[in-house]
C-alpha cells in the first residue's frame, strides 16, 4: 500500500470519518505529513464534525496525539462543530487516559456511536 492511501475519508451523515486502511497500523513520524495534510482537509467541512475510526490502529506516537490536537483545535473554533475518537484499543486508549486527554475528547467505542453522538449533536 502506498502511503497516500494510508488516510481514508468518508461522509456519513454530514459527519466526516478518518480512518486508516492499513491494518495494525503504527502512527509514527514518518507518516505524520500525509497523515497532518487528510486531517487539516477534513475539518474544513462546513461545519467539521469528524469521527477519527482508529480501529486499525496499533500505536501512535506523541507526534501523532500534535497532529491530533490541531485537528481537534481548528474544529473547536467552528460554531456546530464536533470531534471524537472511536474504535482504540486498549494500549492506544491508555495513552490518552494518561494524558487527560480523554476528558477532553470524546471517546466511543464504536465508530457508528460516534458518528450518531456527532450527528445529532
Amino acid at each position: 500500500m502506498a502511503d497516500k492511501d494510508l488516510v481514508t475519508t468518508e461522509v456519513v451523515d454530514g459527519v466526516t470519518i478518518l480512518s486508516f486502511s492499513a491494518n495494525q497500523v503504527s502512527l509514527t513520524e514518518s507518516v505524520m505529513p500525509l497523515v497532518s495534510s487528510a486531517f487539516l482537509a477534513a475539518a474544513d467541512a462546513d461545519p467539521p464534525k469528524v469521527v477519527l475510526d482508529m480501529g486499525n490502529v496499533a500505536f501512535f506516537s506523541s507526534s501523532f496525539i500534535e497532529v491530533m490536537f490541531r485537528l481537534w483545535n481548528r474544529i473547536n473554533k467552528c460554531e456546530n462543530s464536533g470531534f471524537a475518537i472511536s474504535g482504540l484499543n486498549a494500549y492506544c486508549k491508555e495513552i490518552l487516559e494518561v494524558t487527560n486527554l480523554t476528558t477532553v475528547w470524546n471517546v466511543y467505542s464504536t465508530r457508528d456511536e460516534a458518528v450518531a453522538a456527532l450527528r445529532d449533536a
